[in-house]
C-alpha cells in the first residue's frame, strides 16, 4: 500500500476519545465540561449533554456550574439512554458521572469506538474519600485526564477532598456549601471533625 492510500484511509476512519475531567467539589468539574461544550458548539459541532436525572439542584433541563454558568442538557435515568439519544451527534458531555450506574463506561467506549468525543465530568472520591462510582473505570480507559482542585477552606492548599458537613451517611447527598466544603489531604483527615 503506498503511503497516499494509507493516508486516505486513515483520514476516513472514525477517531473518538474519551476525556475526564474529575477533583472535588467546587473544584470547576463542571465549569470546565461546559466550557469544552461551548468551543464545540463554536466550531459548529452538533453536541448533547447528559446529567443523571436525579440531579435537579439548580435546573432540570440544564448542567449548571457553582458559579451558575450553564448549558442545556437531557437528564437520564440510565446511561444506556445515552446510546439511544447520541445519534448525529459529534461531542458528547457527561456531567455528575459519579452518579451514574456502572454501564458508564461501557457506553463511553461505545460512542468513543463510533468516532464521538466524550467528555465527562465527576468526582472521583465519595465523602469518605473512597474511589465513586464508575469513575475510576472511566479514568482508566480515558486518553486524557483533567484532574483539577478547589482550595481548602481551612488553610488555603489545593483541595482534593469533599468534606461533608451533614452528620448523612447517605453515600448520594446532593449539595452546595451547606453540605460539602473542599479540603486538603491533611485538613480532611488529619483535623476531620476537631475543626
Amino acid at each position: 500500500m503506498l503511503f497516499s492510500e494509507h493516508y486516505s484511509n486513515q483520514k476516513e476512519r472514525k477517531v473518538g476519545s474519551i476525556e475526564v475531567i474529575c477533583g472535588s467539589m467546587f473544584s470547576g468539574k463542571t465549569e470546565e465540561l461546559i466550557r469544552r461544550m461551548k468551543r464545540a458548539q463554536f466550531a459548529k459541532l452538533p453536541v448533547e449533554i447528559f446529567k443523571p436525572a436525579i440531579d435537579l439542584r439548580y435546573a432540570e433541563h440544564e448542567v449548571v456550574s457553582h458559579d451558575r454558568n450553564s448549558i442545556p442538557s437531557t437528564p437520564v435515568g440510565h446511561s444506556s439512554a445515552i446510546l439511544l439519544m447520541s445519534a448525529d451527534i459529534k461531542v458528547v458531555g457527561i456531567d455528575e458521572a459519579q452518579f451514574f450506574d456502572e454501564d458508564l463506561p461501557n457506553v463511553c467506549i461505545q460512542l468513543a469506538n463510533k468516532g464521538l468525543r466524550v467528555i465527562v465530568a465527576g468526582l472521583d472520591m465519595d465523602y469518605q474519600g473512597n474511589p465513586f462510582g464508575p469513575m475510576p473505570a472511566l479514568l482508566s480507559i480515558a486518553e486524557h485526564i483533567t484532574k483539577v482542585h478547589a482550595v481548602c477552606v481551612v488553610c488555603g492548599s489545593p483541595a482534593n477532598y469533599s468534606y461533608r458537613l451533614s452528620k448523612s451517611e447517605d453515600l448520594v447527598l446532593l449539595g452546595e456549601k451547606d453540605s460539602y466544603e473542599p479540603r486538603c489531604r491533611h485538613c480532611y483527615y488529619v483535623l476531620g471533625n476537631t475543626i
